[in-house]
């Protein structure tokens, strides 16, 4: 296949021209195009004017001319779809291997392993996701929280009720792998060739429950309602997973749990595995009107047609902190996060039309090991504190109501909420608080000034009216279970950490991404189980 880049149109000129300018480019007859189609569309509106920014996709009816053509111009490479090739080791499994959580990395370690004849045993706490979108929307109506079926778990992990977003800045072939999978199972097709790909929420949960009924297919089950409560460690190896409905005689586990399985890292850690503090994020969600985004980002364009719902990611280093943008939601809503009784947390998301009045970001600012003597413990109950204080605050309203406060109050350190053209969605209501109380000092301080610097670089941002929500607390996980360069833990061979919970992702792109070459590792080990 021939990829033609940097076919640069005015909004005007759609796919058709740019299929024209590349076939130009190629000083390709018409006769010897099998196929054309975008592989890549962008804008650049760094220079006024927005412009669309194409890759072309060309294949010929004769794959030995592509080299004859590939030296037309600079632009144009000779690209290969890449073949996925997993080794397979000669020793079966005794036992057939156990994937522990059904979030993005549970679900393609799963995916990988079914395709190849292990019969993975996946177990999740939370519900299928009938039962969990059906608790979320009970818990957003009536503040009735169940800590096993939220935004955190349930089928599909928290990405889930997210925008779907494939954004990720990881090279790895495997990306590849997991978009085709997407795709196969009822992903939009944009997502092949989109700069900033998502899915969104209402497509999203299609296709996580195709896919999960393709490992069924191939002779995976799925123990939904079933958390890991320990592991069996015999002559210091690996032995069986352990639940509430029993032992899984097993000597192969992907732990793929989520960032915000608190219960089980505390039960890892008195093990004693090897785990240390991992830097992580916390802050507020800040909504404005879409129509100031696109306006910052597009100009006099704003609003055509051609162009995408607006995003932007922002990033301001504030002494040795960073603040930074994470998670945009373009026509989004804010969301009731909660996984803990007392605790308030948000997140956000979007449906694939992103065609809501406002979008949301998390503005966050890091934290790390420093911050809790390197005590993975002490970096959990952090997170757990603030979002008890955020309960705390926003309790005056109604049960799970979050504390909520306008960007010019937040500024002053007024602990104002002065509405205006911005309305806050987040659906258990917001009480008006100073939420720099919320924070240590030199954090508050920090989102001070990273706010102030993202007003200088996006118009948006120095709208007063624009909405703070919080907290956002889990942007990521607190700790790191360490492992091997063969991905399992150390010191309990069988046992691979993997996915965002362990430490080794930021986003359903790179968590499906490890679930997938953790998957790969304990396949090159050994066989399939008997039968």
């Amino acid at each position: 296949m021939l990829l033609v880049r940097n076919i640069r149109l005015p909004l005007s000129c759609g796919e058709a021209e740019a299929i024209r300018k590349a076939q130009k480019i190629l000083h390709l007859p018409a006769d010897r195009a099998a196929g054309c189609g975008v592989a890549k569309l962008s804008v650049d509106a760094r220079h006024g004017t927005p412009v669309l920014v194409y890759t072309i996709a060309v294949t010929l009816k004769d794959e030995g001319e592509e080299s004859a053509y590939a030296g037309a111009s600079p632009c144009v490479a000779v690209t290969r779809s890449p073949r996925f090739d997993f080794p397979v080791g000669a020793v079966p499994l005794a036992d057939r291997p156990v994937v522990c959580g059904l979030g993005p990395a549970g679900l393609f370690a799963a995916l990988l392993l079914a395709r190849h004849g292990y019969r993975p045993i996946v177990l999740e706490r939370g519900p299928a996701l009938e039962q969990r979108v059906a608790a979320v929307e009970r818990f957003e109506q009536t503040g009735l929280l169940d800590p096993s079926a939220n935004l955190q778990f349930g089928e599909g992990g928290a990405g889930t009720f997210s925008d779907g977003k494939l954004t990720t800045r990881v090279g790895d072939p495997l990306c590849a792998f997991v978009t085709r999978a997407l795709l196969d199972h009822g992903a939009p097709a944009d997502i092949a060739w989109r700069q900033k790909p998502h899915v969104g929420t209402d497509l999203l949960r299609g296709v996580i429950t195709s896919i999960r009924r393709e490992i069924e297919r191939l002779g995976g089950t799925v123990h939904f309602n079933t958390p890991l409560t320990g592991l069996r460690v015999q002559n210091g190896r690996l032995a069986a997973a352990v639940t509430p409905a029993g032992e899984i005689p097993s000597s192969r586990l992907i732990l793929a749990v989520g960032h915000s399985a608190r219960d089980t890292f505390s039960m890892l850690h008195r093990m004693e595995l090897p785990m240390e503090c991992k830097p992580f994020s916390v802050g507020v969600r800040a909504e404005h009107l879409q129509a100031d985004i696109d306006q910052s980002l597009y100009h006099a364009a704003a609003g055509h047609p051609a162009l995408p719902k607006g995003e932007y990611q922002l990033s301001q280093h504030v002494g040795e902190r960073c603040v930074y943008t994470f998670c945009m939601c373009p026509g989004g809503r804010v969301m009731a996060a909660a996984s803990e009784a007392g605790g308030v947390v948000t997140n956000g998301m979007s449906y694939h039309a992103r065609d809501g009045q406002n979008a949301n970001a998390a503005v966050v600012v890091s934290v790390d090991g420093r911050d809790f003597g390197g005590d993975p413990e002490k970096a959990v109950a952090f997170q757990r504190r603030l979002e008890q204080a955020a309960c705390r605050a926003g309790s005056g309203l109604a049960p799970y109501a979050a504390p909520a406060e306008t960007v010019g109050s937040f500024l002053e350190g007024r602990g104002r909420l002065e509405l205006d053209r911005v309305q806050p969605t987040y659906p258990r209501g917001v009480t008006p608080c100073d939420l720099g109380s919320l924070l240590p000092g030199d954090l508050a301080d920090a989102m001070r000034a990273g706010l102030q610097a993202f007003g200088r670089k996006l118009a948006a941002y120095r709208a007063p009216d624009a909405v703070l929500t919080g907290l956002e607390t889990r942007t990521s996980s607190p700790v790191r279970l360490l492992r091997g360069q063969d991905l399992q833990c150390a010191a309990l061979p069988g046992l691979y950490p993997c996915g965002e919970g362990a430490g080794y992702a930021g986003g359903i792109m790179t968590a499906a991404v490890d679930g997938v070459r953790c998957a790969a590792a304990l396949m090159a080990q050994n066989a399939p189980p008997p039968g």
